[in-house]
């Protein structure tokens, strides 16, 4: 297995699916199965498998002109322009592979224009598997140290000793306690980085006014505000989650639903901060940084997402899933809630609100979530096996496709309301 997260230990036991192709909504594996994918590559498929458009686009980048010159194109400028088009907060961009280099630029960026060291980050959010970032993702609870107070604590073994300590962690959605630290501490932190959506321990929305007391503290106390929308950006819309909920971030990261499949990264934002990678005095390399292959998908996979009704008909057939299955769920007094926003979201088998990732490792019921992951997978529905992953939507759903997921998953909610504790309807 060439990723942690399709390996046996991420969920995909005994032994991960093979693959032998994909096409629009659908994926087929090397047994010939066929199955309606809400997995969609971790994210990155926004416009499903093999998109053409995109593919013709890759093709005659290949064919016509090359891949790698280590020398700037028009393309990558016309890819930027729309990038700044897209996103009000970006000011300047550069582009990157992925997202684990685009945060790390970010952080590293922050750092050297503020002159301190120290980043605030959340519990139970990945933000990559840099050195510096890679830790608390999901943390064991006896080791992490007390709900206020939590301990920055290693994804694993090999970390260099000390980089936590530049680490300040946090739970999630606790703009008091966020206050606090800054006023306590404000004067060491660079930086500040969140995902708008929580979407890498299941899928948790921020509380209302939450995102908006993040940007008011931390340009309170001079702290670069970092939205990590590598996962939500050109998914939840053109403007990313940002656009839907108003936030304008000093920096920004963006990745996967940019790309169409094809692996590229871009991170920007203020002028005044992205002067120093413009300047030189932050360096920012990569030899296949802005290659033309993905730049061409990038172009390509914004040209159709910037069309007129395209988020509008992805948030409804994905609202109508999200929705068709609470109503499932609720109607078999399974205790559960159908979490997320447009075209991302996870089912949490739980008697209790999930608001941060104490609340997930405590309530979150993994064994029912495997019990409706393995009757979903058999009747031919694929999504993660994970509880803390999410499911996808992409614009290559039918109609159709929400309807026969809608049908199967009433079979399997039938199955588990004989094996799931039933929410209690009163003393």
């Amino acid at each position: 297995m060439n990723s942690t997260a399709r390996s046996t230990w991420s969920g995909w036991d005994p032994y991960p699916l093979f693959v032998q192709g994909g096409s629009g909504s659908r994926l087929t594996d090397v047994d010939g199965n066929t199955y309606i994918d809400y997995l969609l590559g971790l994210g990155p498929m926004i416009l499903g498998h093999r998109p053409p458009e995109v593919t013709r686009a890759v093709v005659s980048m290949i064919e016509d002109r090359g891949t790698v010159f280590a020398l700037p194109t028009e393309d990558e400028s016309r890819l930027v322009a729309k990038l700044i088009a897209a996103v009000p907060s970006l000011e300047q961009v550069r582009l990157c592979n992925t997202g684990t280099e685009a945060v790390l630029y970010a952080t590293r960026l922050a750092r050297a224009f503020t002159g301190r060291s120290k980043i605030i980050r959340f519990e139970g959010m990945y933000h990559g598997f840099s050195d510096g970032l890679y830790w608390s993702k999901h943390p064991d609870l006896d080791e992490a140290g007390p709900d206020r107070a939590p301990v920055a604590v290693a994804q694993g073994p090999g970390l260099p000793r000390g980089v936590g300590d530049n680490l300040i962690i946090l739970p999630w959605n606790d703009a008091g306690l966020l206050a606090e630290v800054l006023e306590r501490e404000g004067h060491d932190i660079a930086a500040l980085i969140t995902e708008p959506v929580m979407c890498n321990t299941g899928c948790i929305l921020p509380e209302p006014g939450y995102l908006e007391a993040v940007r008011e503290l931390t340009a309170r106390h001079g702290v670069v505000f970092i939205l990590d929308e590598v996962i939500t950006g050109f998914r939840l819309g053109l403007g990313g989650a940002q656009g839907l909920f108003g936030l304008k971030p000093d920096l920004s990261v963006f990745a996967k639903g940019m790309g169409g499949g094809f692996p590229i990264a871009a991170m920007g934002g203020r002028r005044d901060i992205m002067a120093l990678v413009a300047d030189g005095t932050v360096s920012m390399a990569g030899t296949y940084a802005a290659n033309g292959i993905a730049v061409a998908a990038a172009n390509a996979t914004l040209d159709i997402l910037a069309r007129q009704g395209t988020f509008e008909s992805l948030f409804e057939r994905s609202d109508r899933l999200r929705e068709g299955l609470e109503r499932l769920l609720s109607d078999a007094r399974i205790p559960s809630s159908v979490v997320g926003l447009g075209p991302v979201f996870q089912v949490w088998f739980s008697e209790h609100p999930i608001r941060n990732y104490r609340d997930a490792a405590r309530h979150a019921s993994h064994t029912v979530f495997r019990r409706w992951w393995e009757g979903m997978m058999e009747r031919g529905i694929l999504f993660h096996p994970g509880a803390f992953e999410n499911l996808f939507v992409s614009c290559a759903h039918s109609d159709d496709d929400i309807d026969q997921t809608l049908a199967i998953a009433r079979e399997v909610v039938a199955e588990l309301k004989g094996t799931a504790k039933p929410v209690s309807t009163g003393p």
